[in-house]
């Protein structure tokens, strides 16, 4: 599976197999959790056959089950460390998609256990991502039209085009989708809108927008 099949199967799963993940997933997590921390300096840990996370009412209200495994989305407190971890986290859940692994961005749905998460001074704990092998593939949620998200779509390069397709494949809150954005010449504007988790969103759709815009064709410009 590449990376757009990835893009186009990936959905959010919150019932799993009361299965542990196999040697060679975690083997491969591990890898790529390191190879991203070293890249972006922050602190992401994979907790596996942790069950008491999600083994609460909340969870159970978010209608989650048999999660055992998850991935802590930490760094250090500052500005754009939502979308930091918006950014590096999809590319662990796209990764995670490639090998036959399903996934779940939840901000609220899971309790705090001691020792399971390590958090340094000045560090913070994010967001999580459930991860393991689902009871199903998720499915596929509506979502809005190009020109809702990116003014005078229809003139823009096919590059852009493209990003703006993979951005709107990217999973977002309650799927609210409030993203919006531009470009000029080779810069690309993208701006968050209101609502929950919205710079973890802006993080998450600037990384889908990377891959179907190809990196070479733009650069990113600051906010509008």
């Amino acid at each position: 599976m590449d990376i757009f099949e990835a893009i186009d199967s990936r959905h959010s799963v919150r019932q799993y197999k009361p299965v542990p993940l196999s040697e060679e997933h975690k083997k491969a997590l591990i890898e790529k959790i390191e190879e991203i921390n070293s890249e972006s300096g922050l602190e992401i840990q994979l907790v596996t056959d942790e069950p008491k996370a999600f083994d609460c009412l909340i969870a159970k209200y978010g209608n989650f089950s048999g999660v055992k495994n998850y991935i802590a989305m930490v760094g250090k407190k500052s500005e754009k460390l939502d979308e930091l971890c918006g950014y590096y986290g999809e590319k662990l859940v796209l990764f995670a998609q490639q090998m036959g692994l399903n996934t779940c961005w939840t901000k609220m749905s899971y309790r705090k256990i001691p020792g399971a998460i390590k958090i340094k001074n000045g560090e913070e704990l994010v967001i999580v991502i459930s991860i393991g092998y689902g009871e199903n593939q998720g499915k596929e949620h509506k979502s809005k039209k190009t020109d809702d998200v990116s003014k005078n779509y229809d003139e823009s390069p096919e590059w852009f085009k493209n990003g703006i397709k993979a951005a709107l494949k990217a999973p977002t809150a309650i799927n609210q989708q409030k993203f919006t954005f531009g470009y000029s010449k080779n810069k690309v504007f993208a701006k968050a809108g209101l609502g929950p988790c919205r710079n973890i969103d802006l993080g998450i759709v600037k990384y889908h927008f990377e891959i179907g815009a190809g990196k070479e064709n733009f650069v990113w410009g600051e906010e509008k």
